[in-house]
């Protein structure tokens, strides 16, 4: 993963915290918005390899991203 890549993804987690605390949207509404965010960021990548990439990671499910991140908080 490049840094222009890892960046939006820190923008997105940055930008969903700021949401959660300041309105009453559901963590699924937050999730789509940012997945929605990250779709407009990638499309701004002259690459089409690279737009491909980023893209490729926004489309994870709600569902399978609550489960990847319910398993990252088990302890190992």
């Amino acid at each position: 993963m490049n840094e222009m890549t890892s960046r939006c993804i820190s923008t997105i987690g940055i930008t969903a915290a700021l949401l959660i605390a300041g309105t009453s949207c559901t963590t699924q509404q937050l999730y789509s918005t940012g997945q929605a965010w990250q779709r407009n960021e990638c499309n701004k990548f002259i690459d089409q390899q690279e737009r491909s990439r980023c893209l490729s990671s926004t489309n994870t499910s709600y569902e399978t991203y609550k489960q990847q991140s319910h398993a990252d908080k088990e302890p190992r």
